[in-house]
């Protein structure tokens, strides 16, 4: 048996960057689309990537946020982010647990990726922004 076959696929988690009501800020969100309770959220975000100018790495801090718990179809703000990192690769490590199984996702911003003319209603959430699945 592979290793592959051992960790669960995570499907219905969703990380989304948003237009703040304002329209000059911008959000992340996480997102439970399942039909079952999370627990034990954990959430770790990182930016890295390239001064376009020098070519010298960028690393910006690793953020660590908990929650203890999202019911289904909840919606819960994770952090800002601030337009000074879009150039960045923009990740976001969700673990949690349902039941007594451990699942874990990485989500990837892509650089440039969030940016204002890229942003789409996104109907679930009631605002503009990216979404990732």
């Amino acid at each position: 048996m592979k290793i592959s076959e051992l960790i669960p696929k995570v499907e219905g988690i969703e990380i989304a960057v948003l237009l703040e009501d304002e329209g000059a800020d911008y959000s992340v969100f996480l997102r439970n689309g399942k039909e079952d309770i999370i627990e034990g959220i954990i959430i770790t975000s990182v930016g890295y990537g390239e001064d376009p100018s020098t070519g010298e790495k960028i690393r910006t801090s690793t953020l660590r946020h908990s929650l203890e718990v999202m019911l289904p179809k909840e919606i819960a703000k994770i952090e800002l982010i601030v337009p000074e990192v879009f150039g960045l690769y923009n990740e976001y490590w969700v673990s949690f647990w349902i039941d007594e199984q451990l699942f874990d996702k990485k989500f990837l911003f892509l650089p440039d990726a969030i940016q204002p003319e890229k942003l789409k209603l996104l109907p679930d959430f009631g605002r503009k922004g990216i979404l990732l699945s």
